[in-house]
């Protein structure tokens, strides 16, 4: 199955946008229950009036709310960026750590959003269990964990720790591509021979095709005979 998403998703990327390890934390705090679109809609400016540690642990709160309003929970969000800056300038030299351990230990850190810098900000192999990928490992009967703790050490026992970020990626594309919470487009789904769950979304290919979305589209169908 991970070799069939490798055909399917080639090109996988994290996409929040971001230029360095400070940036990606702060993109990724942001992401909890908000879109990546809202987020990149955000962060240019933010990342202009912010461009340091010293800067997030010294910003004006209500400046800084302001700023991030639209990406939801902006106080809560606020807080956790403004002790991020502050636990990096005490602890850190002002600079992301590029460790597990140490990244868990920062406000606005758990392990998800960890992996996420890992793997896209230092190259370190990580496993990133958002909803998307949850969802889709259990659908797909990788593991029976409910809890994304116990998800990340099962599937990494299944897969190559070399490929745990690409794998993430690929994953959460066909979670937002193909394999929708609701209405999954299994008719057009490479995955259909090998997926335990194969017809919990219409299987009638123009049916399906109708619910596949992102760039990837007209790769995907036409992966799917169409």
């Amino acid at each position: 199955m991970d070799r069939t998403l490798q055909t399917a998703f080639p090109h996988v990327y994290c996409e929040l946008d971001f230029t360095n390890p400070l940036e990606l934390s702060v993109a990724t705090i942001l992401s909890a229950q908000c879109t990546d679109v809202r987020v990149n809609l955000t962060t240019p400016a933010l990342f202009r009036r912010y461009r340091s540690a010293e800067d997030y642990a010294g910003a004006d709160r209500t400046e800084l709310e302001e700023m991030i309003r639209s990406t939801g929970f902006y106080r809560n969000k606020a807080n956790s960026i403004m002790g991020l800056g502050q636990a990096l300038v005490e602890r850190f030299d002002g600079e992301v750590p590029n460790n597990l351990r140490d990244l868990v230990s920062l406000p606005g850190f758990g392990r998800k959003t960890a992996n996420v810098v890992l793997g896209n900000a230092f190259g370190v192999p990580g496993i990133t269990v958002d909803t998307h990928f949850g969802r889709l490992v259990q659908r797909w009967k990788w593991t029976d964990e409910t809890d994304p703790v116990k998800i990340e050490h099962a599937v990494g026992e299944l897969i190559e720790r070399k490929n745990w970020t690409d794998l993430s990626h690929r994953v959460i594309f066909h979670g937002r591509r193909v394999c929708h919470s609701r209405k999954p487009a299994c008719g057009v789904c490479v995955l259909a021979a090998d997926c335990p769950s194969y017809g919990l979304g219409p299987v009638e290919k123009s049916e399906a095709a109708k619910l596949v979305k992102g760039p990837e589209t007209d790769h995907l169908l036409a992966l799917a005979g169409m």
